[in-house]
């Protein structure tokens, strides 16, 4: 791109900088393509995970945000500028919003200077910081580096810096590179993460009749708030189930969610949206329909450790690397999650057999909606999978950083033979290591002491999280599904 072509595109992104001769700093709004498109599928949810950017001082923050695609991370960045546009105490000129699909790293450089060149007149009486807004900028080879460079040699320094991705493949670098001494000294959380919206979003979104705790942290599941907590909705047990097996069914990607509100189901369009996503980030050298087998297998396989010799013969795959490529892929593109064995401290048992799981219920959907053929998926697999998700999402909520290592959830192997979903992982807080509640995923309204006796052996403690009992009498509780995720996140 040349000069001339980077200058055309921020003026055309960014038209709220024409506020400055007189015009509504959000006349814009009402065009805008991102924002049309959300109005379509809007029931009010809203993501807060930049509301400090929006809100807070002008100050030399930088923020990483990422999840995966079609989840919102282009509404949230122009969320942001619309109130950003609203504030008195902030010039339009100041926000630079760049879409960076299809850039080079010298287009970026590029940008940094020739952005502020073009809003030089808010610079008139003073300098002012400015808030560089970089959409899917991750996807930039050596983007890193080109930021690493603005921050330690030019006023990008002291600029407010938001960038957005939809793979943690570069994470290293952004430590590296951004992270250690570049990243502002206001900003409290610098990494973060945008995923699908969780059960009490959907909640708050489709059913806002239905109580909706605040969240617990996940070592005190097992403690006098969890008990008054889940007391307290057991007479909206039936409820609180029903929303759940329609979460199983949506899940929470917004447009999937609001569709299947007005419509009853997700979209073949927006299934097919999903599948071409992954197709591209996960297996683009296949055909389009090696995804839907691709996850109908993982789906189905989820509840156990995966053998992955075994699964990638089933799939075609010439061997078990080629499965383990495309494994990796869907957790750097925030679709899967490993759930490696554990130690009864929390550390990885090396060379053990992995359980995986898909991040968002509707994943576990595809293969069987888009193929002829394909298994849907049960009720008590998608249960165990989007709970193994919540847990994993509250670890990281207390120790940011987690997800994206690979470190949060495990399952534990008992001297019987038999498995705790989620075992007991330490998490540091407040200089105190603090160990999860252990947890058992059984979506069932009767015959939850047996697995209640496998956890009680182990740990003399725990939870079952049931269909819709709730019985507090034993070592190890019962406590409905829906309740305790709305516990964790």
């Amino acid at each position: 791109m040349r000069d001339d072509e980077i200058r055309a595109r921020l003026r055309e992104v960014n038209p709220w900088w024409r506020a400055s001769s007189g015009g509504d700093p959000l006349g814009w709004v009402a065009s805008d393509r991102v924002l049309r498109d959300r109005d379509r599928y809007d029931l009010g949810y809203r993501s807060s995970v930049l509301d400090d950017i929006a809100n807070g001082p002008v100050d030399d923050k930088l923020v990483v945000l990422r999840g995966p695609r079609r989840v919102g991370k282009s509404v949230a960045l122009k969320d942001t500028v619309v109130t950003l546009c609203g504030r008195d105490d902030v010039d339009p000129r100041q926000v630079i919003y760049l879409p960076a699909d299809g850039m080079q790293a010298r287009h970026l450089r590029r940008t940094f200077v020739l952005g502020r060149e073009l809003t030089r007149s808010v610079d008139h009486a003073r300098p002012r910081p400015r808030m560089w807004l970089l959409d899917e900028v991750t996807g930039i080879d050596d983007w890193t580096a080109v930021l690493k460079y603005q921050r330690d040699n030019t006023p990008v320094g002291d600029d407010t810096v938001v960038c957005t991705g939809s793979s943690w493949s570069d994470t290293g670098d952004v430590e590296r590179d951004l992270l250690a001494g570049r990243a502002g000294a206001t900003a409290q959380r610098r990494t973060r993460l945008l995923f699908p919206m969780r059960f009490r979003d959907v909640l708050a979104a489709t059913r806002p009749e239905l109580g909706r705790p605040a969240p617990i942290a996940p070592w005190q599941l097992q403690g006098p708030m969890a008990k008054k907590l889940a007391t307290e909705l057991e007479l909206s047990t039936d409820d609180l189930d029903l929303a759940w097996q329609s979460y199983l069914t949506s899940g929470g990607f917004p447009r999937a969610v609001a569709e299947h509100t007005r419509d009853g189901m997700v979209s073949q369009s927006f299934l097919e949206d999903l599948a071409a996503w992954l197709h591209r980030d996960v297996d683009h050298d296949a055909s389009p329909d090696s995804i839907s087998k691709l996850l109908a297998e993982i789906q189905h396989r989820s509840t156990s450790p995966l053998n992955r010799r075994s699964t990638a013969e089933h799939l075609g795959y010439p061997n078990a690397q080629t499965f383990d490529v495309r494994l990796n892929r869907l957790t750097r593109s925030f679709a899967g999650l490993w759930c490696h064995q554990i130690t009864d401290t929390g550390a990885r048992i090396s060379g053990s057999q992995s359980k995986f799981y898909l991040t968002d219920p509707v994943l576990g959907w595809l293969g069987h909606r888009l193929r002829a053929g394909l298994p849907e998926p049960s009720m008590t697999a998608l249960t165990e999978s989007t709970l193994a998700t919540a847990m994993a999402l509250a670890i990281d909520d207390a120790q940011p950083g987690r997800w994206t290592s690979a470190d949060t959830i495990g399952y534990v192997r008992t001297g019987s033979g038999n498995e705790v979903d989620l075992g007991p992982v330490p998490v540091p807080t407040r200089g105190v290591e603090q160990q999860t509640t252990p947890v058992e995923a059984k979506w069932v309204s009767h015959g939850w002491r047996t697995e209640a006796r496998v956890i009680e052996a182990k740990y003399g403690r725990g939870i079952v999280a049931t269909k819709d009992i709730t019985d507090f009498e034993n070592p190890s509780w019962a406590i409905p599904v829906p309740v305790l995720a709305l516990m964790l996140t």
